[in-house]
């Protein structure tokens, strides 16, 4: 039988821009030894360990972690491109369940430099070249960078389908900046207006300007994942439990569907989100609070779809209505998102268990979400893997 898996600490620092904090292994340990604080345990009790980390040398989990104790336990590093911390956090979860092991650490860490993200190594067939061709035929705009051409292509693709106005974009920034506002950890926390930011700096006229797409980041989140027998032995805060999770690829009309909302994980991000509701016989309508990968504003708003937040095409209506923050359906990215924090790869998924397990917890603060009680996460990483995951209030 499946045991159920408990989230018994967490633990986050700031996010920062490149070059102003600590270098990977400092964030990473500093990230561990909250999160093993948080749940009452020493690092001793850790029987395996996922890192998770885009950007970085082989074993560079070893490196963060044994700043923490060397206790000769397996430790796994992971790289599954932006959705990399949620499948570190994939993977501890089936050890748990399965009955493999009893007490799991998950890591997150991203050192990133400045600017676009672009490959590192320029010798060897990239794992985008499918994505980057389908991407030139559909949208072109060779001048931008990739990874804008991707969601803005997306967001474009959206606005043509349905007659989404750019302003609906617009209105995801501006919410993500005023729930921002209220978390100590987001590194952006100034206010913006949708005006404000349809008149920031134009950067695909008519689809998109800065302010709708995140920016690279610094930073390290942990969490400690175990069993329900072993919370109980060890009498851990056994709040917040993971009710279903999955994980989903590419399938072939990432390709060949002519749709660039395809091509950035809308049909992964659909697929994943169904299983989990499968496994929980939990719906969207049944969601309190949610944290869903907004890298670009464009990427929330077609999120809010594959997820089943609205129906297809209802966007612009769910948002109109503000049924994507508090008052209304469902509060979405409470902590600012990625918009706001920040994407420092690695960490993403990590930083999106620390909030939704705050939330559960009811020690959100000032972004708390009123009587929270089911919590879905969002974590998708082109190339391509997308994870969902439920968590639960016992």
């Amino acid at each position: 039988m499946s045991q159920q898996v408990v989230v018994a600490g967490v633990g986050m620092i700031p996010f920062a821009k490149p070059g102003t904090g600590a270098v990977y292994n400092e964030m990473g340990a500093n990230a561990t030894m909250q999160a093993l604080a948080d749940a009452g345990i020493g690092y001793d009790l850790i029987e395996q360990a996922y890192v998770g980390y885009v950007y970085g040398d082989s074993t560079a989990g070893q490196k963060a972690l044994y700043q923490v104790g060397m206790t000769g336990i397996p430790i796994v590093n992971v790289n599954n491109n932006c959705s990399t911390g949620s499948t570190a956090l994939f993977l501890a979860r089936q050890a748990i369940a399965s009955g493999a092991v009893e007490c799991a650490l998950v890591l997150g860490f991203e050192q990133m430099s400045p600017g676009a993200l672009g490959a590192v190594f320029q010798d060897r067939p990239s794992p985008f070249d499918r994505f980057d061709e389908v991407t030139e035929r559909l949208v072109g705009m060779s001048h931008i960078p990739l990874a804008l051409r991707y969601f803005g292509g997306a967001g474009l693709s959206h606005m043509q389908k349905y007659g989404t106005p750019m302003e609906s974009f617009a209105k995801i920034r501006a919410k993500a900046s005023r729930h921002a506002a209220n978390n100590p950890l987001a590194l952006f926390k100034q206010v913006v207006t949708p005006e404000d930011v349809m008149n920031a700096t134009m950067i695909w006229p008519g689809v998109m300007t800065k302010l709708m797409a995140c920016p690279p980041t610094c930073g390290a989140a942990a969490a400690v994942l175990v069993s329900e027998q072993f919370a109980k032995k060890h009498h851990l805060n056994t709040q917040v439990y993971i009710a279903g999770q999955a994980m989903t690829t590419d399938r072939p009309d990432t390709f060949n569907s002519d749709d660039m909302m395809r091509v950035v994980g809308y049909n992964m991000s659909k697929e994943a989100a169904a299983k989990v509701y499968a496994q929980t016989g939990i719906g969207p309508e049944d969601l309190d609070v949610v944290e869903l990968h907004d890298c670009f504003a464009h990427n929330e708003l077609i999120t809010y779809e594959a997820l089943g937040l609205c129906p297809e095409g209802g966007a612009a209506k769910f948002i109109d209505d503000g049924d994507n923050t508090y008052g209304g359906q469902v509060v979405t990215n409470p902590s600012g998102g990625l918009l706001s924090k920040g994407h420092p790869l690695g960490a993403t998924g990590l930083a999106q268990c620390f909030e939704l397990t705050q939330q559960l917890r009811g020690n959100a603060g000032a972004r708390q979400v009123a009587g929270a009680r089911v919590a879905l996460q969002h974590n998708l990483g082109l190339g391509g893997a997308c994870v969902v995951t439920m968590y639960r209030q016992a």
